[in-house]
This record gives structure tokens, sequence and C-alpha cells, in this order.
């Protein structure tokens, strides 16, 4: 014997729109019969259509908007399109209420690298300036500058660099490091070319302390 129970689809009194724009009553919908049927019998459409409101359709949900639930059978639902001027059937219940968030602090500006060297690199802000004058760096010679003005002193790989600058290492691009060394060597000027030192036969590193040569 199939299992049944008795539902009712709505225990308050529904809305639906009347003229002005004003809401009415209507009496709760009939109380209907839910049954457990098998994965393979077919519900006639005409069952279903007797639980919706006039003039509303119903169609399969995609399955990837169905819960799975382990250990149990795959579920199948149905969307049900109401049209604009029926109302559901049943009140929604109200959203709850968002707590607003706390207030955040401003985060306290960083200070530019190299801050007391001649050469100084605000990424904030994406300028580099030596001992007081503005340079005028392509993107790839701020982002070259700024990470060895970020690590003074330590030695940096031409394939490290290739790698943290351009995001890419293929062979053969240490050739792609030289130019834009050399190229931020002239805009640093005679008296701070030196500030990017070369390691022979490794890389690159950057020295503050050198100044001038």
């Amino acid at each position: 014997m199939a299992n049944t129970r008795t539902f009712t689809a709505s225990t308050a009194p529904t809305l639906t729109p009347a003229a002005g724009g004003r809401t009415e009553g209507r009496p709760p919908l009939a109380r209907h019969r839910l049954r457990a049927v098998d994965r393979d019998e077919t519900v006639p459409p005409a069952e279903v259509a007797a639980l919706l409101p006039p003039g509303a359709t119903w169609l399969p949900a995609p399955p990837h908007t169905l819960p799975s639930l382990p250990g149990r059978p795959p579920m199948i639902g149905y969307l049900v399109l109401v049209p604009a001027g029926e109302a559901p059937l049943t009140a929604p219940a109200a959203a709850p209420p968002v707590p607003e968030p706390a207030p955040v602090a401003p985060a306290e500006e960083a200070a530019p690298e190299g801050e007391g060297h001649p050469v100084r690199v605000d990424p904030q802000r994406r300028t580099a300036f030596v001992d007081g004058r503005p340079l005028e760096l392509t993107y790839l010679e701020f982002e070259l500058l700024a990470h060895l003005v970020r690590h003074p002193h330590r030695v940096h790989t031409r394939d490290q660099l290739v790698t943290t600058v351009w995001g890419y290492g293929h062979v053969g691009d240490g050739r792609t490091v030289d130019v834009h060394i050399a190229r931020l060597r002239r805009k640093l000027g005679a008296e701070y070319r030196r500030s990017i030192q070369t390691v022979r036969r490794v890389g690159y590193k950057y020295t503050p302390s050198t100044a001038r040569g």
C-alpha cells in the first residue's frame, strides 16, 4: 500500500492583487494528499497541475540545482512558474536582518621602498625617484626596479627575475633582463648606476650604499 499523508498547501490567507494596487485575502487552498510513488511510476500531469495556482506552469529543475544526500537516491525537482498577477502558494518568509559590518580602520599607507636612500620606489603611487628626481619608467622597468629595491643586497639570478617580473621562465630570456637592467642604469644616471650591481655568472643585486662611481 502506498504511503499517504495529508498536508495543507497554505495555512494562512494568501494575498492577491486588487484594483488600485491593494491586496485582498484569499481563503487557504484545499487540503491535498501526498502519496509516495515508486521511482518508475509516472504521475499524471493533471494531478500535479491541480496543486498549482491558476496559470502556473511547471518544468523539471536542472539536476545541478538539486541537493544530493549520501546513500539516498537522486532527487528530482521541478520549477514552478507563477504569473506576475498571482501570489505564491505561501507568503514569503521575512528575510533575517543583515547585521551591519563593523567599521574597518583605514589601513596605514606603506612607506616608499628605499626610504632614506637616493633611489626610492613608491608601489602605491607607482612612482620612482633618484635623488629626488622622478624617473620615467616603463611598466616592466618599474616592476624590476621595485623588486630589486625591495630586496637590497640580495643576489637574483636572471631566471628568478624573469619568473618574478615577467611571469614566465623560458630558456634564453636572460638577455631580456640584461636589456632592462641596462636601461635602468642609464635612467639612474652616472652617479647611481652602480646601485644595481652585476654578480658575475649569477645575476644582479641592488646595493643602496653604492651611490656613486
